[in-house]
């Protein structure tokens, strides 16, 4: 699935490889990564950071960024929520651990779905507020209003 962010990325003609954004994962409360044994967020980009090392042999390589960005609180799935009500669940859940690992610097946020977006908006709101000079998010999926979440 990487390889498929790769693709996409590459087609819209990122990333700049005299100065690569740094890949940050939407990451998951400590409990559910526990629970599920891996954050699919973040192998997301690592494939696209391989998928991308490979296909520009010699460049500067793309930094997969796991420690910045923590969810502070656990959430509910967005699953089955009205957007008014996962604005809300991800209000305030994330915060920048390390600030220096991006300020000054473009961010590249990773996640598997966006629906309506406010999980993403969340992590860039404090990406942005630590310093990040630019976020730019890249999902695998996107779901739309025609084809509702099942609840």
């Amino acid at each position: 699935m990487g390889e498929l962010l790769c693709h996409l990325w590459s087609s819209i003609g990122g990333p700049d490889l005299e100065d690569p954004p740094i890949l940050v994962p939407v990451p998951l409360h400590h409990h559910r990564r526990r629970q599920r044994g891996y954050n699919q967020a973040e192998l997301l980009a690592q494939g696209l950071a391989k998928g991308l090392a490979r296909r520009t042999e010699g460049a500067r390589t793309l930094r997969v960024e796991t420690r910045c960005l923590r969810r502070l609180r656990p959430t509910l799935p967005q699953t089955g929520l009205d957007p008014r009500a996962r604005l809300d669940n991800v209000r305030g859940a994330f915060v920048i651990a390390f600030p220096e690992c991006i300020r000054k610097k473009n961010v590249l946020l990773v996640d598997d779905v966006m629906t309506t977006g406010a999980t993403v908006s969340a992590c860039a709101k404090a990406l942005k507020r630590a310093g990040a000079q630019r976020v730019v998010v890249l999902a695998l999926a996107r779901a739309t209003p025609q084809f509702p979440d099942i609840t």
